[in-house]
């Protein structure tokens, strides 16, 4: 089991910036793939921003040249910095994880999703 655990969203004026924070948990897991979805009032969950290990970020159009993935480092954590915040930008962040319990030998690629934290972008 996989638990994810985020910070970092709040209340922010168009064009300002925020970090969010994501770090997974668990008895011997494996993770193979972090990232980051949003869902605003009325519309269905949409990929911000995804990376696998070892890899590069990928990125939503709406996004791109304004937030940055990093992490998915030792500790299972992964960041998303997000500068020139826009309105539209308004949501629910939930982070992503792609991963699994060494200990159950279970393969890495079981989908696990966090709580939720809300960012709102004052125009």
């Amino acid at each position: 089991q996989v638990t994810l655990v985020e910070s970092g969203g709040g209340l922010v004026q168009a064009g300002g910036s925020l970090r969010l924070s994501c770090a997974a948990s668990g008895d011997l897991i494996c993770i193979s793939e972090m990232g980051w979805y949003r869902q605003a009032p009325g519309k269905e969950r949409e990929l911000v921003a995804t990376m696998a290990v070892g890899g590069i970020g990928t990125y939503a159009d709406s996004v791109k040249g304004r937030f940055t993935i990093s992490g998915l480092n030792a500790k299972n954590e992964v960041f998303l910095q997000m500068n020139s915040l826009k309105h539209e930008d308004t949501a629910a962040y939930y982070c992503n994880a792609r991963g699994g319990s060494i200990a159950a030998r279970e393969p890495c690629d079981n989908e696990y999703w966090g709580q939720g934290t809300q960012v709102t972008v004052s125009s």
